[in-house]
């Protein structure tokens, strides 16, 4: 029996995330066609297998399913748009799958204009960092069209574990969902973390016994050490992290949902960029309370 043959696969967007995602694409056979604009960085990740193509209407042209890891809402939009832009290179049975966490309504509206040229658009976003990514543990939860999401369920395997959650948008509005407690959890165990401290108890065993209580989920076991060594290389920066959480209490306003721990996380994160660490890990949140705690009274902390 003939082997099977491959999807040819278009990848924009080769950053940390995505360079990492398409490493994983090329070792697993698919032919892989990209852009980045800044080369540099994606030529870190990359091998020789890629094939680069000059604008993201040639990648959509030559790919069968075109996937897109981008930072936020405009830089969507100007991929998606213009005579060089994906959707001009799509044609009808194309499925352009994005894994960028944006807003679920500009997310839709991009599907929508998709629909009208008779290819499909997925959302598609992922939670976990880089190294979920090179071991291909990624959790990714997918909206859009079910047929679609068939379609690319094979590929997406590759890279971690998806599930079709619904219509367009809905695997955004998950993954806000998720990332609220990304940033609230980091900002609890760092408010911990510095109590503990501050009593005198060694940072290092407070955190070690901290992510081994039920407190320690597999995010805080994997962040307490950056939280007391801070990398120089952001898993996942202050400024996403604050994108993610705007983007969330903007859902929320339109869906009438309060978000009093998420609004809190969003304050402390604008102070973190305040004091210069807009692209440092969200780990930075311990050094961020420790700068804005007070000198404690003689006497009044454990010896």
């Amino acid at each position: 029996m003939a082997a099977t043959t491959l999807p040819k696969v278009g990848f924009v967007g080769l950053g940390h995330m995505g360079g990492n995602m398409a490493v994983r694409l090329l070792d697993a056979g698919y032919e892989v066609y990209a852009l980045e604009r800044n080369r540099e960085l994606a030529q870190s990740l990359l091998h020789d297998l890629i094939r680069w193509c000059p604008t993201a209407r040639d990648v959509a042209e030559a790919a069968d399913i075109v996937f897109t890891s981008l930072p936020d809402d405009a830089v969507l939009e100007a991929v998606a748009s213009g005579p060089d832009g994906i959707i001009a290179g799509l044609a009808a049975g194309k499925v352009w799958t994005d894994m960028s966490t944006v807003s679920p309504h500009t997310s839709r509206a991009i599907a929508e204009r998709v629909r009208g040229i008779g290819a499909s658009m997925l959302d598609a976003p992922v939670s976990g960092s880089v190294p979920q990514v090179q071991a291909g543990t990624l959790t990714i939860m997918v909206g859009g069209d079910e047929i679609s999401y068939n379609r690319v369920e094979p590929i997406l395997r590759q890279l971690g574990s998806p599930t079709y959650v619904g219509a367009n948008g809905q695997g955004l509005a998950l993954k806000l969902a998720i990332n609220i407690s990304l940033a609230v959890q980091m900002l609890a165990f760092a408010e911990g973390l510095l109590l503990a401290a501050r009593a005198g108890i060694d940072p290092v065993l407070a955190a070690g016994i901290m992510t081994q209580s039920p407190i320690g989920s597999p995010m805080l076991k994997a962040r307490a050490p950056l939280a007391i060594d801070l990398p120089k290389d952001a898993w996942f920066d202050v400024s996403l992290m604050q994108k993610d959480l705007r983007l969330a209490l903007e859902s929320a306003r339109d869906l009438g949902v309060p978000l009093p721990s998420t609004t809190v996380a969003d304050q402390l994160l604008t102070t973190s960029r305040e004091l210069g660490y807009e692209h440092r890990d969200i780990a930075v949140l311990f050094r961020v309370l420790s700068e804005l705690a007070v000198a404690p009274e003689p006497g009044l902390t454990a010896p």
